[in-house]
């Protein structure tokens, strides 16, 4: 079993993308294209994350975990069963849609998929804000009125955010991100996302994009206002608990060494700064997203100073 797996990302052309993952993390892009989402890890049947090099090279994470899913996973893991987590890079050139995401217990109802998502704000232009939840006291009623006269903008809470914040957006979050944004999303596997306005843009095709409106009526929290983000610090701690998913922030210094025990848990280390060398010579850089597997241990040591991020109990 490979100490790690490595996967090749899939790209996504988004109308609010650029080409941002080419100099904030060397990426070779498909050309000409707007480019907003890396698909990094994900394990769906209309997207499949693919195995770069090591033992299961070439291989899709799906049949990976078909396979041997034991070892990935752990002994008590369902072979037919996905791997729970989509891992994302976000190039946010200009502001995504105000949307919202079906909660557990209304997403069978409107053949949806709950999604709870963390945004780690690897890079943020001066001026860069996000989107999350309502401002106090605005009702139902009043985000319909809003809703029709185009004024959705005075009931949403709008936020400044820099390099190092983080929030977690649980399902039934109102939420949109701001252009001037590079995000690493870690979230639930799901691909279901209802817009609710999208600031009078059309898509890549020149057509307004389709919305979602009674879904997303739905689906919003209403006594959900102004959630905090977790500002960035220069020290290890956890940045978000969910019942999907807990990720932890770790820095390290120079010489430090980052390790992990085999038959834990299975793991995601993604690497926002730095750099980590394995014994063998491996090498991760700012970008790399890794799942680490259940059955083996794992070291990392860094020269320089690196955060990573550690998304577990999933």
């Amino acid at each position: 079993m490979n100490s790690f797996l490595r996967l090749k990302p899939l790209y996504q052309d988004r109308v609010w993308g650029g080409r941002g993952l080419e100099t904030a993390l060397g990426r070779a892009l498909p050309p000409s294209r707007p480019i907003g989402e890396s698909w990094e890890i994900v394990d769906r049947p209309e997207a499949q994350s693919v195995v770069d090099g090591g033992e299961f090279d070439g291989r899709t994470l799906r049949r990976v975990i078909a396979t041997r899913a034991a070892e990935v996973m752990g002994p008590h893991w369902p072979a037919d069963k996905p791997f729970p987590i989509i891992v994302k890079w976000l190039d946010c050139k200009e502001r995504l849609s105000l949307q919202v995401h079906p909660p557990a217990a209304i997403a069978p109802a409107l053949k949806g998929e709950p999604k709870t998502e963390n945004w780690y704000i690897a890079a943020a232009a001066p001026g860069s804000h996000l989107i999350v939840g309502l401002k106090h006291g605005v009702t139902r009623p009043q985000f319909e009125k809003a809703l029709g006269d185009l004024t959705l903008e005075a009931c949403v809470h709008r936020f400044p955010v820099t390099a190092g914040d983080s929030i977690l957006v649980h399902s039934g979050q109102i939420h949109a991100i701001d252009g001037g944004n590079l995000i690493l999303e870690i979230q639930q596997n799901s691909d279901t996302t209802y817009r609710v306005y999208d600031w009078g843009r059309v898509g890549l095709d020149g057509k307004p994009r389709q919305m979602h409106v009674s879904e997303s009526l739905q689906s919003i929290r209403w006594d959900d206002f102004e959630p905090a983000p977790v500002r960035g610090e220069r020290k290890s701690a956890v940045i978000a608990d969910a019942k999907e998913f807990r990720i932890c922030r770790v820095l390290l210094e120079a010489g430090e060494t980052l390790s992990f025990a085999a038959g834990e848990r299975p793991r995601i280390l993604s690497v926002v700064e730095g750099r980590l060398v394995t014994p063998g010579g491996e090498v991760l850089t700012r970008g790399d997203n890794v799942i680490l597997p259940y059955s083996v241990k794992n070291s990392f040591n860094t020269e320089v100073g690196s955060l990573v991020l550690v998304t577990e109990n999933f």
